[in-house]
């Protein structure tokens, strides 16, 4: 069963930067791709990045795109967003996501990690 566990969201100022981390255990290269959605209280979910586990190729959604990077460490399981320039619309809980390119599907999530930013 795969499980996603997200860490190292925070609060930080506009323009600040942060580093997410999702540690996947019972990971299979069954799923197309592993990423990152994020979700406001009241708002659909936005999925904002994607890399292939087949080819490593990366995808971001244009509000995030040259502000955030996805990147893998296949030797420990992890996947990372690193995310810079941030902006007060970027506030979310960050989930790390499991599916389908470009999510077509999503198949499983974590339970998240809070992303602040705040004056």
């Amino acid at each position: 069963q795969v499980q996603l566990v997200e860490s190292g969201g925070g609060l930080v100022q506009p323009g600040g930067s942060l580093r997410l981390s999702c540690e996947a255990t019972g990971f299979t290269l069954d799923y197309p791709a592993i990423g990152w959605f994020r979700q406001v209280p009241g708002k659909e979910r936005e999925g904002i990045s994607l890399i292939s586990t087949s080819d490593g190729r990366t995808y971001y959604a244009d509000s995030v795109k040259g502000r955030f990077t996805i990147f893998r460490d296949k030797a420990k399981n992890m996947v990372y967003l690193e995310m810079k320039d941030l902006k007060p619309e970027d506030t979310a809980v960050y989930h790390c996501v499991t599916g389908g390119w470009e999510f077509a599907w999503y198949d499983y999530w974590g339970q998240g990690t809070q992303v602040t930013v705040s004056p």
